[in-house]
């Protein structure tokens, strides 16, 4: 098993981990449905903002239809500063936007598979846990990990106020659930107890999500 894993790619290694921490099988393979600037920027409409990460998604008679891009520089970063021996300023930015990227191919193959509609916000929230959930699992001593996730943030440049609200409720929401989950399981060390939570949560619907994290902060 190491050696298969070290022929995957970065993004099929996080695919597995997140598919694992979920118990989850997308039976997909993300390698077959990522795209590159050039695509991406061919299948969008509007040039007005370019994402160094990007999820397309279109239904059409029935059928789903997903292309992921993510910056060709942040994967080749990665692939020099592998996370899988830790995290560092040389690789953690990167991470966590394939992290991101990732999160939301995933949950939307999970939702059709189950035949549920997921909403942006939704998609959003989880790939914000995803996020702390990875970083917190892989290097648990990572320095200020939710003030570098949640605080030290700058939302692009180009959003509607539409897409604004949305990032910065997703931001602060998974914000307030990591600080529970540090001060809960993360600090005292309750590995299984944290999967159990994660595990929960990511099935629940946006406005069970919200519920809990109200409930628990």
């Amino acid at each position: 098993m190491p050696g298969r894993a070290a022929q995957l790619s970065v993004l099929a290694r996080i695919q597995l981990g997140l598919e694992a921490l979920y118990r989850v099988d997308t039976q997909l393979s993300i390698d077959a449905f990522l795209i590159d600037a050039a695509t991406r920027d061919a299948t969008t409409r509007s040039a007005a903002r370019a994402p160094r990460e990007e999820l397309l998604i279109r239904e059409a008679e029935g059928e789903l239809g997903l292309a992921l891009f993510v910056d060709a520089a942040a994967i080749a970063t990665l692939e020099r500063h592998d996370p899988a021996h830790g995290l560092s300023d040389r690789n953690f930015t990167d991470f966590c936007l394939a992290v991101e990227g990732v999160s939301h191919f995933v949950y939307v193959a999970v939702c059709a598979t189950a035949d549920r509609s997921v909403s942006p916000l939704e998609l959003e929230l989880q790939a914000e846990v995803d996020k702390y959930a990875c970083c917190a699992l892989i290097a648990a001593d990572v320095p200020d990990l939710r003030r570098r996730l949640y605080a030290d943030v700058r939302f692009a440049d180009g959003l509607d106020g539409g897409e604004r609200a949305r990032y910065e409720t997703a931001n602060s929401e998974a914000g307030r659930y990591a600080h529970v989950l540090e001060r809960r399981f993360v600090t005292p060390a309750r590995t299984l107890d944290l999967l159990a939570e994660l595990r929960g949560f990511y099935r629940m619907d946006l406005s069970a999500k919200l519920g809990r994290i109200a409930a628990v902060s």
